[in-house]
């Protein structure tokens, strides 16, 4: 595991010293900027002014913050807006960064861990400064090299932004979800059981997928795009992975359709195909490669052969 000597971590403080002395000969409030400011998410504001140590980025409301000099873009000039993320850097003051974490606050993300010591563990979430996860936000025991499934919150007493594992606690299914058949959704796959896995619903709400109703290559960690199939009395939500047979008879035959085009207008696929092939190749069960292959039939795009389809050429 690597660490910083005390030599380093010397010379670094020194720098941070230096920057933040000219940043507040220059009036820069860091303390009062935080108000209005986002922290945690994307902030569009527009560059101010350009100094020795970065670009001064601002809001309609009169607050500033520092974006520095290896995050500026080589376009970027004054009086221009910008899109950045603002967090608290390792002195606890407002900082921007064009750089974009894995996860912004009430957001879930998977994220490897990079080290743990006496105050917490400290994921990496693409930003120089690691996310600390405090002990007290830990479902199990972290250890460095872990990934874990991590809710970015915004404490409100020390305004720091933090992570933590205990997914369940930030997720809320009741009466008042808003939710369609059908309707497109954003799945983080969160803890495998028996049946499948159970996913969280749009960084809101929980759900399941089901090991039978999965025909393409996913995982624990994996967020994917995916569908509310059905609400139940106890509002847990049962997701798939395609649209609904209604919805995916079109983007189903499309598939097909390139496939065919890919392999030169044959596939050696019928109705009497082992199910797991066509899954492989597919990434749809048997029953609606049949209706896909159904409606191109209908529409004279292909033609079905003892040995497959082809596809109609012109």
């Amino acid at each position: 595991m690597w660490r910083e000597s005390n030599n380093q971590v010397s010379l670094q403080n020194e720098r941070r010293g230096k920057f933040y002395a000219f940043a507040n000969s220059l009036n820069y409030s860091f303390t009062n900027s935080e108000a209005l400011l986002h922290l945690g998410q994307q902030n569009t504001l527009k560059i101010l002014r350009g100094t020795s140590v970065g670009f001064f980025l601002g809001n309609e409301e009169g607050d500033e913050v520092l974006l520095p000099h290896k995050y500026i873009p080589d376009d970027a000039e004054v009086g221009q807006e910008i899109t950045v993320f603002v967090y608290k850097d390792y002195d606890e003051r407002p900082i921007a960064t064009t750089l974009k974490p894995a996860a912004e606050v009430n957001q879930f993300a998977c994220l490897r861990i990079f080290d743990v010591n006496d105050i917490g563990a400290f994921a990496e979430w693409g930003l120089e400064k690691h996310l600390l996860i405090p002990f007290r936000e830990q479902g199990e025991r972290i250890n460095p090299g872990d990934y874990v499934i991590v809710r970015v919150y915004l404490d409100e007493a020390s305004q720091r932004l933090a992570g933590s594992t205990k997914v369940h606690k930030f997720l809320n299914n009741d009466e008042f979800m808003k939710f369609e058949e059908g309707e497109k959704v954003t799945l983080l796959l969160y803890e495998s059981i028996d049946v499948g896995f159970k996913v969280v619903i749009n960084n809101e709400h929980r759900g399941i997928i089901y090991h039978n109703e999965i025909f393409q290559p996913i995982g624990w960690g994996d967020t994917v795009e995916g569908y509310v199939k059905n609400i139940r009395p106890d509002f847990l939500v049962d997701c798939i992975l395609q649209p609904i047979a209604y919805k995916a008879m079109e983007p189903n035959a499309e598939k097909i359709l390139q496939l065919l085009k890919e392999q030169g207008g044959f596939l050696p696929f019928t109705d009497k195909s082992n199910p797991t092939e066509i899954q492989t190749t597919f990434e749809m069960s048997k029953k609606n490669f049949k209706r896909a292959v159904g409606t191109l039939y209908k529409q004279r795009l292909i033609t079905i052969e003892d040995s497959g389809i082809r596809a109609v050429t012109e």
